[in-house]
């Protein structure tokens, strides 16, 4: 039996995305999930909510959600599991774009707004974006592909060969999909397997998917820990079925893509799939190497380095006291200390940069600074238009990056926070003492200069 809540489909134009939720037994944490989505800075999605027989409330919180938001809809049925959920929201989503979420993990607030404004500005059939996975109380950024650009099936299929495994190819809430695709080749999940039938259903898109965009900003937070097919209660003969069902699915779509010759030279190369599989592999480690805990993220001075003089300390320990000024910005606005940098130098460095010169000036890894510029147009406060000049073929193309009226109010406190740091480091000074400070710093920076030239 399936029924629908009060917030059918009507004569109103379809929303631009259909953002689909299964939920099952998810009382405690669907919650999280809805709000991060009705949040979201695009406003024009519907959220499709499926009530897989839930035995908990999860059922009643989804038509609470949907008494007050009229973009919400619920569908309530028997269960029947995740892909056959996915199913009936696909075939009844009004959008034009497809957007997935499981009912344990959250969105970024700008997470439709980046997968639909690079689906749009780059006329491409998928988006693929990082995303962050978080165990317990830590979190590590994921994503694979190393650079923002436009893939043609058969280089992102190259990418994904090298680490086929991996959790960024296979799921579906890193991506946007075009539902013309799916309903042209009448795609859907395999409710015969419960195991990589998210990976499965990707390979086939990927299939009719011309252009590919790889976004690479981390836009959802994956939590739920998923168990292998050893712990699910799956017979052994079952399993290895499964598994083989999926590698003949990997194993035809590089044939596919790929013609004979260069078929034949990455044949070991797709195999490793089955080897990868053989141990479970599209399941993540639980173990997050380089993972940080959630709300530390902001580190305050580390009192060992004082220990030691060393050249770089006073350098440190500026810095540190800058990001102590900039820190009530920071939680203001929800920015991090890299994003709050970002804008305070480019309110006083005017002129155009290339990203290589951006990442240079701030110190930042050219992928982090891409993901921060990202974010940052998101909300509002930046754009940006790129030009090509001579002489710069080699380092990349010119940003000329413009502050929207929304970062007004922000430009404001980058003054008051530099004023503040200003007054911190030299309190105590006498205006001599402050001028021949200067002219110090002013004679160490020409001889610094005069080395680096």
């Amino acid at each position: 039996m399936i029924y629908e809540n009060k917030n059918e489909p009507t004569s109103a134009p379809s929303p631009a995305v259909s953002i689909i939720v299964p939920v099952y037994n998810a009382e405690t944490v669907i919650g999280r999930c809805v709000d991060s989505i009705l949040k979201q800075t695009y406003k024009d999605f519907e959220l499709i909510l499926v009530d897989d027989g839930s035995q908990d409330a999860s059922g009643d919180i989804c038509d609470a959600y949907a008494a007050k938001d009229a973009r919400v809809r619920v569908i309530h049925k028997e269960n029947t599991g995740v892909s056959d959920s996915r199913n009936l929201a696909i075939r009844q989503a009004r959008g034009a774009w497809l957007q997935f979420a499981d009912s344990d993990d959250w969105l970024a607030p700008e997470a439709t707004e980046l997968l639909l404004s690079s689906a749009e500005a780059h006329s491409c059939d998928l988006v693929i974006s990082d995303f962050y996975r978080v165990v317990d109380d830590r979190i590590a950024h994921k994503g694979d592909i190393q650079e923002n650009g436009l893939l043609s099936r058969k280089e992102f299929a190259s990418y994904m060969m090298e680490n086929p495994a991996d959790f960024y190819y296979g799921v579906l809430w890193n991506k946007l999909y075009k539902k013309t695709l799916v309903e042209q080749y009448h795609l859907k999940m395999d409710t015969e397997i419960s195991w990589c039938e998210d990976f499965m259903f990707n390979l086939e898109y990927i299939c009719h998917a011309d252009q590919i965009y790889v976004l690479r900003v981390p836009i959802y937070y994956y939590v739920k820990t998923r168990h292998s097919l050893s712990t699910q209660g799956i017979s052994l003969t079952k399993t290895i079925k499964m598994k083989t069902t999926v590698f003949e699915y990997y194993n035809n779509f590089y044939k596919e893509v790929f013609d004979e010759e260069d078929y034949e030279k990455s044949r070991l190369q797709v195999y490793r799939f089955l080897l990868d599989a053989a141990n479970d592999g599209i399941v993540p480690p639980a173990i997050l190497p380089g993972g940080i805990h959630l709300g530390e993220e902001r580190t305050r001075l580390n009192p060992k380095v004082l220990e030691n003089e060393t050249t770089l300390l006073n350098i440190y320990l500026e810095r540190k006291c800058l990001e102590l000024c900039l820190l009530p910005i920071t939680y203001r606005y929800d920015l991090s200390v890299e994003e709050v940098n970002i804008l305070l130098f480019l309110s006083r460095n005017h002129h155009m940069h290339t990203r290589k010169e951006l990442a240079d000036f701030i110190g930042q890894p050219k992928r982090k600074l891409d993901g921060a510029l990202q974010k940052l147009k998101a909300h509002g406060y930046i754009n940006w238009t790129e030009h090509t000049s001579a002489g710069q073929k080699s380092t990349g193309r010119l940003l000329d990056i413009q502050f929207l009226p929304a970062a007004d109010p922000i430009l404001c406190e980058l003054q008051k926070a530099q004023e503040n740091y200003h007054q911190i480091i030299f309190s105590g000074f006498t205006e001599s003492e402050i001028s021949a400070y200067e002219e110090l710093s002013e004679r160490k920076k020409d001889n610094i200069i005069q080395m680096l030239s």
